[in-house]
């Protein structure tokens, strides 16, 4: 249940699959929304998006902008893109993210564009970037504005309803919190021991798997015959070469294609859903050739109710 910790009212955010339909990254898809989001985002867990936005100003010839920061895991990258208000905004926030994440790991894709953000938004954004967020798996933090949204795995209920009120505590009451952070359910744990960080290949610019992806999807076959009655999301993604229409259809048809040899392994395809993400969230740099090979990639989520 929705827990609200201020009391402003809560104005829901529109969420839009224009960054993959409704999983985004449902979670991280609808936080990932690159289409009028305006502000600051990050990563805070496996497959995790922390997506921070500032709104755009209502006033004339103030655009929206954006700034992603994605990643997956403890030891990737962390890929921060998009734009934010201002020089200084940019460098509070890649200098908070790096150290919190290490400078290593922290990726510089962000832009400065003409966006007017809500007062003392960097700093808000940096009390934001915790070390705490790490213990947030599959999840995003969305500002909009005053509105926060917290959404992802976390260990515990403890662990659930601290992170939340820490958040919240940060912040001024002119903001709202909504938690929608969840306890993590043991079976994603076998899902992601089975795929081990391992990439499902394919042909390039293709659906058809290879050998390799093959054997994978054998092991893969047997992991989630073992997660019980739970439904399993499969996302496919790729790598930003290309147009978005063109890689959502190709991450579409493998997302399909690892069904459909699920399936003839045994596992009843009303226990698979297929999805296609495209590009819209990468967990490393797309401006080298090894961080396109890790963008493109197949994964594994437990979804929230057994099959019946």
């Amino acid at each position: 249940m929705e827990r609200r910790l201020v009391k402003r009212p809560l104005r829901l955010r529109r969420s839009a699959e224009a960054a993959p339909p409704g999983h985004a990254e449902g979670l991280a898809r609808k936080a990932f929304d690159r289409l009028g989001l305006v502000g600051a985002a990050c990563a805070i867990g496996a497959w995790g998006v922390l997506l921070l936005t500032a709104d755009p100003a209502r006033a004339q010839e103030a655009s929206p902008a954006t700034a992603v920061v994605t990643g997956s895991g403890a030891a990737q990258p962390v890929v921060a893109s998009g734009v934010v208000p201002d020089e200084a905004t940019r460098a509070a926030v890649l200098q908070r993210l790096r150290e919190v994440y290490g400078s290593e790991r922290v990726v510089d894709q962000l832009q400065v564009g003409a966006v007017v953000a809500p007062a003392n938004w960097s700093g808000y954004v940096g009390k934001l970037l915790t070390p705490q967020l790490k213990q947030v798996s599959k999840g995003s933090l969305g500002v909009r504005g005053n509105e926060v949204e917290l959404r992802g795995e976390v260990a515990n209920e403890a662990q659930r309803q601290e992170l939340a009120s820490n958040v919240a505590t940060s912040l001024n009451p002119t903001y709202t919190v909504r938690n929608q952070l969840q306890v993590a359910r043991a079976g994603q744990g076998v899902l992601d021991a089975a795929l081990a960080d391992r990439i499902v290949e394919f042909q390039p610019g293709s659906a058809v798997l290879t050998p390799s992806g093959r054997v994978l999807l054998d092991q893969m076959a047997q992991a989630v015959a073992r997660v019980g009655g739970h439904k399993v999301e499969v996302v496919g993604h790729t790598d930003a070469s290309g147009d978005r229409r063109s890689n959502i259809l190709l991450s579409q048809a493998r997302a399909e294609a690892v069904k459909a040899y699920l399936v003839d392994k045994g596992i009843g395809g009303e226990r698979i859903a297929a999805l296609g993400a495209g590009s819209d969230r990468p967990v490393a740099d797309n401006a080298t050739p090894e961080g396109r090979a890790r963008n493109r990639r197949i994964e594994f989520r437990l979804m929230s109710a057994p099959s019946r």
